[in-house]
C-alpha cells in the first residue's frame, strides 16, 4: 500500500481520479496502485513527484530505507 502517497493526496485535496487523469490511466488502474496490487512504473513515478513538487523517494521509498538504513537488517558484528 502506497501510504504515503495517499496522505500527500489527502493533503493536497487530490482524489483518484485527478491522479489518474493526470498519468493517463483508469480510476481502477489507480486503485491497484494504490493497494499495492499493481506497481506504478517508473514514469508514472517521476511524474507524480513533478506533480506534489517532491522526490521519488520522498514519496516511494519505505520507511525503513529512509536516511540509508534498513530498519529490519539485524546489525553485522565484525
Amino acid at each position: 500500500m502506497q501510504k504515503k502517497l495517499i496522505l500527500l493526496m489527502k493533503e493536497n485535496h487530490v482524489t483518484n481520479k485527478d491522479l489518474a487523469n493526470k498519468l493517463g490511466i483508469s480510476e481502477k488502474q489507480m486503485g491497484y496502485k494504490l493497494k499495492g496490487e499493481t506497481d506504478f512504473k517508473s514514469t508514472e513515478m517521476f511524474q507524480i513527484a513533478n506533480f506534489f513538487g517532491k522526490t521519488i523517494n520522498d514519496i516511494f521509498l519505505p520507511s525503513m530505507y529512509e536516511n540509508g538504513t534498513n530498519l529490519n537488517q539485524p546489525e553485522q558484528k565484525e
